[in-house]
């Protein structure tokens, strides 16, 4: 074999070599690509912000993230690591493992490394248990932040290289015989896989094609007689060159796809709705952004398990598409939120009315039929509005129409940032007005309906700031949402004990939030400042709404459990307006149910309203549970509530909320007139 002919067999072995190599990297990066994607679509997601901050953070992290585990093609273990550095939730193929031991301590640094707002995941492989692992690790966030944010939870989902998964890439990539290896194999051709300290823990080997000696030998008996052969050969070589470049740009194309599109319902994500938006030329087609959340879309993930939500993810997706002529992008923009951008001039009303048609009847899948609504938020771009503010817009638009009910379509007006900037305010105010103790409590009377004397006082919470009275119903759901009703609850309840102790013959009832009881640490801070004041528990009787029966029964039971064997009371307010069971009333036990103030108001509507209450307090009788009527303002409804058997009234006619001081005075008559 001639000089020259050697080294062009080996300039083409060479050449296909740096293609295979080429082709390796690739694959490690449309690997890391996927699992990028698949963290960031899960990870900056105001549903998972809002719910791992919450109680049920646990349960909510192994619904969505670690059930799925078992079988999801995109990840084999899901683990969500809180502020405090401690694992929330840690899933390995369904079930429960230690992320620490799995992984080691390099996984802690990657944590770290991820706890603070990014748009982009953190991406390292790790030596474990089995094998190699890639992990892509992002702090849960919201998608808009309107504030500095605290410090995060943290969420990683892995891929394990198994075998599969290596065998997946040879086909993809081309690159028969891949395998993977502890160590580099000698006449093989290899790619390092590093870790998160650039150190190789393993290798991607295969065996060269060699097409240069393969096609040598195949002409050598021709190359004395006929130089044109190696011209012919030289030109394959050309011409495989030639396709590879083709092929490497389609897989460059493919990635940028893949970088743009949602994996599960091939719609845009959100990177390229941005980009999308960014395209689109402000001078020409009006454009109008319309955010979607499903309505009732958990419930189906609850009921028939993740892969049925996938395929209603699918089909809802495929109909949004094509519900308007002018919908000319489509955009999923994780969990149930899609976006749709209209380009023309169809009105709001037209477009709202063709994206909720698509939910009036249920849909069908595997022979179930499911039934799911549509929250809408809708913004139009006007001026030199940036994607991301017209998103923003969308996206408070949203939150309204999801709080003022379900199938509702809110259009974005500057009212909305006005408003949700007096809400900041008043938070800012609520913070301090709590940490300075200007929320005070006042007292209103329970009394007993054979005697007509005070037996208890209900603490009832007021604040007044600069602007006057700020109303209850406005504070503690605001109080609930920005978290810190636990520390205005045991504000409260230490404030009412420390005026109820003048007051040892009267037992004390403090209104508690189904948030503070679902809190594992809400037995533990009532009994704190129980001991902290030396208060009979005896002489304390928690009132919790039906709500709490049903948003988290289990915790709820627990802390009711360890708080009744310290001698406190619970009572169930606002009976008769809400779902709770027979079966939850005695699964509870409550000391004492309090009869909602509609049902007493309803006495005035005749006969019927008069049946209902009586059934509903015979209701209570038969359980065994003594029953308080709030919201009295007649005699007349006195009479009848006293008849129907309940023993404890509490409404104006006997008694409004009031000071300490009036409380007192109070008192001080009765002893006066007794």
């Amino acid at each position: 074999m001639s000089h020259t002919s050697l080294q062009r067999t080996r300039s083409a072995n060479e050449i296909d070599d740096a293609r295979a190599e080429r082709a390796a990297r690739a694959a490690i990066a449309a690997l890391a690509t996927q699992l990028d994607a698949t963290t960031k679509d899960n990870a900056v997601w105001d549903d998972a912000y809002t719910a791992i901050g919450s109680p049920s953070a646990a349960d909510w992290a192994y619904e969505n993230w670690g059930k799925t585990s078992a079988d999801y093609p995109l990840y084999d273990g899901a683990i969500v690591i809180g502020p405090d550095g401690r694992a929330i939730s840690a899933y390995s193929k369904g079930n429960p493992f230690q992320p620490l031991e799995y992984f080691g301590k390099a996984f802690d640094r990657q944590i770290k490394a991820a706890a603070r707002p990014q748009s982009t995941p953190l991406l390292n492989f790790f030596r474990t248990e089995t094998g190699i692992a890639l992990v892509a690790t992002l702090a849960i966030q919201p998608f808009e932040a309107t504030a500095e944010l605290p410090k995060l939870s943290v969420l990683s989902f892995y891929k394990e290289l198994t075998p599969a998964v290596i065998d997946t890439l040879s086909d993809e990539h081309e690159l028969e015989g891949l395998r993977l290896q502890s160590t580099p194999e000698p006449g093989l051709l290899n790619a390092a896989i590093k870790d998160i300290d650039g150190a190789p823990i393993a290798y991607l080997v295969w065996p060269s094609k060699a097409p240069g000696s393969a096609v040598f030998h195949k002409v050598y008996p021709y190359v004395a007689a006929a130089a044109g052969i190696l011209v012919l050969f030289l030109g394959g070589v050309l011409l495989a060159g030639a396709s590879e470049t083709r092929r490497l740009r389609r897989l460059a194309e493919a990635a940028r796809i893949e970088a743009n599109h949602d994996s599960l319902s091939g719609l845009l994500n959100r990177h390229g709705l941005l980009n999308r938006l960014e395209q689109s030329d402000s001078s020409g087609p009006a454009v109008s952004l319309y955010l979607i959340d499903l309505d009732g879309f958990k419930a189906v993930n609850d009921a028939w398990g993740h892969a049925v939500g996938d395929e209603l993810i699918h089909i809802v997706a495929k109909a949004l598409q094509r519900c308007h002529p002018e919908i000319l992008a489509s955009a999923r923009l994780g969990g149930d939120e899609f976006a749709l951008l209209q380009f023309g001039s169809a009105s709001d009303r037209e477009i709202e009315e063709s994206i909720l048609r698509l939910f009036v009847d249920p849909f069908k899948i595997g022979g179930r039929t499911i039934e799911v609504g549509a929250s809408i938020g809708i913004a139009a771009r006007t001026g030199s509005v940036t994607p991301l503010e017209l998103l923003r817009r969308a996206d408070m638009a949203l939150y309204r129409a999801k709080e003022n009910g379900k199938g509702q379509a809110v259009a974005y007006d500057v009212e909305l940032d006005r408003e949700r900037q007096r809400l900041a305010e008043l938070e800012s105010e609520l913070r301090s007005a709590i940490s300075d103790g200007v929320i005070e409590p006042v007292f209103q009377p329970l009394v007993c309906a054979s005697r007509g004397t005070i037996i208890g006082l209900e603490a009832l919470a007021r604040w007044r700031n600069i602007a006057g009275e700020i109303s209850p119903e406005v504070f503690i759901p605001l109080a609930e949402k920005s978290g810190l009703i636990d520390a205005l609850g045991v504000h409260m309840l230490r404030t009412s004990i420390s005026h109820a102790k003048n007051w040892p013959q009267l037992s004390l009832s403090v209104n508690v939030s189904p948030i503070q009881l679902c809190n594992p640490g809400f037995a533990a801070q009532v009994t704190a400042v129980l001991q902290e004041l030396a208060f009979d528990p005896n002489h304390l009787t928690l009132e919790i709404t039906e709500s709490v029966l049903m948003t988290n029964p289990d915790q709820a039971r627990r802390s009711i459990d360890q708080l009744r064997q310290i001698g406190i009371k619970f009572a169930l307010d606002d009976f008769g307006c809400g779902y709770a069971s027979i079966g939850a009333l005695r699964q509870f036990g409550f000391d004492r149910m309090k009869i909602d103030r509609s049902l007493v108001a309803g006495l005035e509507e005749g006969a019927n309203g008069v049946d209902v209450l009586r059934a509903t307090v015979a209701l209570a009788i038969a359980l065994d549970i003594p029953v308080t009527a709030e919201g009295i303002e007649t005699r007349r409804q006195a009479e009848i509530l006293r008849d129907s058997g309940c023993d404890q009234f509490q409404g104006y006619l006997v008694g409004k909320p009031m000071s300490a001081g009036e409380v007192q005075d109070r008192l001080r008559q009765e002893a006066a007139a007794a």
